[in-house]
């Protein structure tokens, strides 16, 4: 089995996105490995892993769209918009009606600005705002455009006069802090709000149906990639077959001509392996990033 290519992990809750790193160097038995878009600790669901040559496709699985299941608990506001968080603010929230819950989800649709909850991994003068805050620092985070195509409100769960627990389907673009539409509801609402559990769907088109669990991988260690590279960059990207000339100019970084694909695009050579990503600008087929063999 070939040791470049992703696995789709389903990470378990308690850990970090590079805890899992860790343990997957340790199975693979190499240190070049990477994640596609990092999951919080208490955040359990799909974590795309890249393998060797790989690791390079990860930047595109970062931006692609995400899915996820949550829970927004309405009546408490935390620090951290989860969880995780102290509560700083309590207002009950048993008065505000099943209409009022979904009018507040249904106006975080869309393309909306949102501003990242203050514990987050975004850097300021080179810091994460995580650590500023944790260091007791005030952070204010700038608002930032991102896409919210679906929010289904799925339950409303009433187990007192205080609090009500909501639970959410979300289809997100790159960048969207689930916490924050959490927070975003709640303060709507007049109620205060945190995200009490998380659960990543999708990535893109990699889904948990496919995905393994940290034990399933340590008992086929340390074959452990589930999509080798070829066919990772096939699932993933349109696709293009190249003739032998041409396979020869993209394998040393040269341009083919356009062949009208919408990028960035996946090149095949004749023996079908993955040649490079390839995007088209200026009237030529260029390569953003080669992955023949050396």
């Amino acid at each position: 089995m070939s040791t470049d290519g992703l696995i789709v992990v389903d990470k378990p809750g308690g850990m970090t996105s590079h805890d899992v790193v860790a343990r997957i160097r340790r199975l693979a038995r190499t240190r070049r490995v990477g994640h596609g878009g990092t999951l919080d600790p208490m955040a359990t669901g799909v974590l795309v892993i890249g393998v060797g040559r790989a690791t390079r496709l990860l930047t595109y699985v970062i931006g692609a769209g995400k899915s996820y299941a949550a829970t927004v608990r309405l009546g408490q506001a935390t620090v951290t918009d989860d969880a995780e968080g102290d509560v700083i603010a309590t207002t009950p929230a048993g008065t505000v009606t099943d209409d009022a819950i979904r009018a507040a989800f249904a106006a975080l649709t869309g393309e909306i600005d949102q501003v990242p909850s203050a514990v987050s991994a975004i850097k300021i003068d080179g810091q994460r705002a995580y650590k500023r805050v944790r260091d007791g620092e005030s952070v204010q985070l700038p608002a930032r455009r991102v896409t919210v195509s679906r929010l289904d409100v799925l339950a409303i769960r009433r187990d007192g006069p205080d609090v009500v627990d909501v639970d959410v389907d979300v289809t997100c673009s790159s960048g969207t802090y689930i916490r924050a539409l959490a927070r975003d509801a709640g303060l709507a609402l007049g109620v205060g709000g945190h995200l009490t559990a998380l659960r990543r769907t999708a990535v893109g088109g990699f889904a948990l149906a496919e995905a393994a669990t940290l034990e399933e991988l340590e008992q086929r260690a340390p074959e452990v990639v589930n999509l080798p590279l070829d066919a990772a960059a096939d699932r993933f990207f349109p696709r293009r077959d190249a003739t032998p000339d041409e396979a020869k100019v993209l394998s040393h970084g040269g341009p083919l001509d356009p062949a009208g694909i919408d990028g960035p695009y996946a090149v095949f050579g004749p023996d079908g392996g993955l040649i490079a990503i390839v995007s088209e600008r200026d009237g030529r087929a260029r390569a953003e990033i080669v992955l023949a063999p050396a």
